[in-house]
């Protein structure tokens, strides 16, 4: 058999490969069965070792194993590449990423607006300065040195002015009774 192999390496040997081809496919083609996998997906995976074998029958090292071996291996590795592609197209119903989220609860909702309309109040009664030093740093998202560089204003009234307002923020918010900032 290693020397048909041969043959069809080195001379592309159509007779050769006939023969190898009537006698392993049928025995690959058993061995997928034997396997579990359905006839017509057997039929495909002989098929493509067969194809290796034309194509590839300079990589077979008869000092390495025997031309069955060799072509065993490759049809026990297309079934278990079939297989791993087969697993990745299979979603798992029960993956917690793909349940829905829980339903917000009614008053969550509610409780978001309050606290979202608090804090608009709380932010239209800082001075306008403080304010902007807010809305430049969390709304727009700048550094205090950019903040700084936008307004020409030093650092050190920059850093001052976000953190009397925020002590500002937070004692109007917590004197809200409707404002819960739990």
């Amino acid at each position: 058999m290693a020397e048909l192999a041969q043959r069809v390496a080195t001379r592309r040997d159509r007779r050769a490969f006939e023969t190898l081809f009537d006698f392993f496919a049928p025995r690959l083609k058993a061995y997928l069965r034997k396997l579990g996998l359905d006839d017509g997906i057997a039929e495909e995976i002989c098929q493509e070792v067969m194809v290796v074998l034309w194509n590839k029958a300079d990589l077979f090292d008869p000092a390495r194993s025997s031309l069955s071996t060799w072509l065993f291996r490759i049809a026990r590795n297309r079934r278990i590449d079939l297989a791993r592609r087969t697993r990745a197209n299979v979603l798992d119903e029960q993956d917690p990423s793909l349940q829905p989220d829980a339903p917000e609860m009614p008053d969550k909702g509610i409780d978001a607006e309050k606290l979202r309309a608090g804090v608009s109040a709380a932010l239209e009664a800082l001075p306008p300065d403080q304010r902007e030093a807010i809305r430049m740093a969390f709304f727009l998202g700048y550094t205090h040195s950019q903040i700084s560089q936008e307004t020409g204003l030093p650092m050190g009234t920059v850093k001052s002015r976000i953190r009397l307002a925020f002590a500002r923020l937070r004692g109007v918010l917590e004197q809200d009774p409707t404002v819960d900032t739990d």
